[in-house]
């Protein structure tokens, strides 16, 4: 009798020991499906789910936008012109699908229902726009990493307006309004998170305590935090933008993890992939706990997944792989 009660206890305290250490949030589990895109080698990226619940995508190194339909599986192919290298693409509340011309120095407008495109120009210094938001007024803002600008593609004008990075070679990167109409965007080249007033037009510039840190991607919280990943150093980060205080935790991946596509969901979850890893991983932490508390392999490998957005009303996270692949995160 006596030595079953030893072994019930030992059970008992083995159940305890695994929810307190590998059981608290470790275990959520998230579903990903991916769909190689039929067009080999050509760097799908930044998938946008629109109003109606298509998923469009640019091919980066195969000049187009497409539309990805995740009820059929169908793929459809709009080519824009060579050496346009597209890097981004948003959907407007229309169906207009507005894409980055990073190599071809304009933001296009993409008419899906006639095929048309309407190119809006770069001014004199911008050669590069890189990744575009709405602010919610219906204006576009983005970055221009190699020419060191953020801008504002004005929809009733058509005009765009600049803003020098005053910082030389920062390479603005991410890019995220926040709800007080505030831009938040990274300087991958510097341990620095800018920030621009969308009505005053004024820049600030936010410096990271360590030197060498490199955030890439970037998120805004509903508490006003500003989150960021540093991919060279492996961290995900915190900066209070009203004491410029900033927390970071080092990443499960460790030093080498090159965290980089990041959003956040509606219970303020961060999530993002460690690229370094092959295959890359998506990480989940939750703020409130402060740990990570997922962790999936991406099947494919990924390779690289180099943005991420959150569609809240299906509760999922779409991204696009180097391997060639669209993926879909269905969150628990």
């Amino acid at each position: 009798m006596k030595q079953w009660r030893w072994v019930y206890i030992s059970i008992v305290f083995l159940l305890v020991f695994t929810v307190l250490f590998h059981g608290r949030s470790d275990a959520t589990e998230v579903t990903i499906d991916e769909w190689i895109v039929p067009w080999d080698e050509t760097r799908p990226r930044d998938p946008y789910v629109a109003p109606d619940g298509n998923v469009w995508f640019v091919g980066q190194r195969g000049d187009y936008v497409a539309r990805f339909t995740p009820q059929s599986g169908e793929f459809k192919r709009f080519d824009l012109e060579p050496r346009t290298g597209p890097h981004n693409n948003i959907v407007d509340a229309k169906g207009f699908v507005w894409y980055a011309g990073n190599r071809s120095a304009h933001i296009g407008k993409l008419d899906p229902k006639t095929g048309k495109i309407t190119k809006y120009p770069m001014p004199e210094g911008v050669i590069d726009p890189h990744t575009l938001i709405f602010d919610g007024k219906g204006n576009i803002w983005f970055t221009a990493q190699q020419s060191n600008f953020v801008g504002k593609l004005d929809m009733k004008s058509g005009q765009v307006n600049a803003i020098k990075v005053p910082t030389p070679w920062a390479r603005p990167y991410g890019i995220v309004m926040d709800s007080h109409g505030r831009v938040w965007f990274n300087e991958f080249a510097r341990n620095k998170i800018g920030m621009i007033n969308s009505v005053t037009m004024e820049l600030k510039e936010y410096k990271l305590p360590r030197k060498k840190a490199r955030g890439r991607r970037i998120a805004v919280s509903s508490d006003g935090g500003v989150w960021y990943v540093d991919y060279r150093g492996g961290f995900l980060g915190r900066l209070d933008p009203e004491t410029s205080q900033v927390k970071e935790w080092a990443v499960p991946g460790g030093s080498g993890s090159k965290p980089y596509g990041l959003t956040i969901d509606e219970r303020d979850r961060l999530w993002f992939v460690e690229t370094g890893p092959e295959p890359n991983r998506l990480v989940g932490f939750d703020p409130l706990s402060a740990k990570f508390f997922s962790s999936t392999t991406i099947k494919s490998g990924a390779d690289s997944v180099r943005n991420m957005v959150y569609d809240a009303s299906r509760r999922q996270i779409w991204f696009g792989t180097d391997f060639n692949t669209i993926g879909r995160a269905q969150l628990p």
